[in-house]
């Protein structure tokens, strides 16, 4: 298999769940060189508080904690909002009734200690890399539909410029002046593509120099 892109881990969020204080900060301070954010945390009540306030993309567990069990914390989460979230669990032990209870609950991977950085880190990758597809796949999609609602194909490298942009609240943050610095185009063909696709309450004006773009609006197209 081909080297993983590991530069992709530094947009998602990592709940780690360890009641060892000696690795978890250990294995904290690797992953925090790769990932944008990791909350570590030694008992699934801080894990908890952690999900009800904080956007997390993956959580990693380790099996046998102090007085509970990761796999029982998993379970608990599955009549949650928290279901959809990706989970692999660690453990020092390779009892088979572990391994079939993470496979009922569809546990993503299971990692065996001592914990080996290349491992999780792979295995990370293999997690992930799916949502990074899947969010592709929706942006070359909303290209399409955009393109479609417009009738000057010139403008289609905008549009890419557009939804290549847009944060994690699908806003955009660019002056005129910002996009032609970009992308070869004159001011009047801009304007007048920014003025389409707010007749079609594609992309909304927010506030100064900010446009949220409006997903639901292509279903209409």
């Amino acid at each position: 298999m081909s080297e993983r892109n590991l530069n992709i881990l530094n947009r998602f969020n990592i709940l780690y769940l360890e009641d060892d204080k000696s690795l978890l900060t250990h294995t904290k301070d690797i992953l925090d060189d790769f990932v944008a954010k990791v909350y570590a945390v030694n008992t699934s009540k801080e894990a908890l508080e952690i999900l009800k306030t904080k956007k997390v993309d993956v959580i990693i567990s380790d099996i046998l904690l102090e007085n509970e069990n990761g796999i029982d914390f998993l379970r608990n989460l599955k009549d949650s909002e928290h279901l959809n979230i990706p989970a692999i669990l660690t453990t020092a032990h390779t009892d088979t009734k572990y391994l079939l209870d993470a496979i009922k609950l569809k546990v993503e991977n299971y990692i065996v200690k001592p914990i080996n950085i290349k491992e999780l880190l792979n295995t990370l990758h293999d997690v992930l890399f799916p949502i990074i597809q899947s969010e592709q796949i929706e942006k070359n999609s909303n290209i399409i539909k955009t393109i479609s609602a417009i009738t000057d194909s010139k403008q289609v490298e905008v549009v890419k410029y557009i939804i290549g942009n847009l944060d994690d609240e699908n806003l955009l943050h660019a002056s005129y002046s910002e996009i032609m610095s970009e992308i070869s185009i004159s001011k009047p063909t801009l304007i007048k593509l920014f003025k389409d696709l707010a007749s079609k309450e594609i992309l909304v004006k927010v506030a100064h120099k900010t446009y949220r773009f409006n997903e639901k609006a292509l279903d209409l197209i």
